[in-house]
């Protein structure tokens, strides 16, 4: 299901690095957010609207300094477009359900897929599963 809000709502909802992240398309500064170092188990939310996106259990260590993951919690929880920004071409990851900006994802991951979700920590909401 589509979340849509204004742009006064999302602003009153987020601060102003999560609205500058997921509603302005921005990147935080590599190596700045605690989810990077993230190692428990749990799920990894979309800040603005809750959508599971992202199992602990597809969570790698890539090196890049952002919170990496291998998939998505499911094919139907994020969208891919393209990204032609920055004098390059990526593809750029959002939330299916309300369109945040999460990253990018590129063909160089670990298997079984070989893709790495380079995801801004901004954009997520880690829910510690209980164990």
């Amino acid at each position: 299901m589509k979340v849509t809000k204004t742009d006064a709502e999302w602003r009153e909802q987020l601060t102003p690095e999560q609205y500058r992240v997921t509603r302005e398309h921005g990147t935080e500064r590599a190596g700045t957010h605690p989810y990077n170092a993230e190692k428990r188990k749990g799920m990894f939310h979309c800040i603005c609207c809750g959508r599971p996106l992202f199992a602990s259990d597809t969570k790698y260590e890539s090196g890049t300094g952002w919170p990496s993951f291998f998939a998505p919690e499911s094919e139907e929880a994020v969208s891919e477009h393209s990204d032609r920004s920055w004098f390059m071409v990526r593809t750029e990851v959002r939330c299916a359900d309300c369109d945040a900006h999460l990253g990018h994802v590129f063909p160089d991951g670990p298997q079984p897929t070989g893709q790495r979700y380079c995801m801004n920590g901004a954009a997520l909401d880690f829910k510690a599963r209980e164990e």
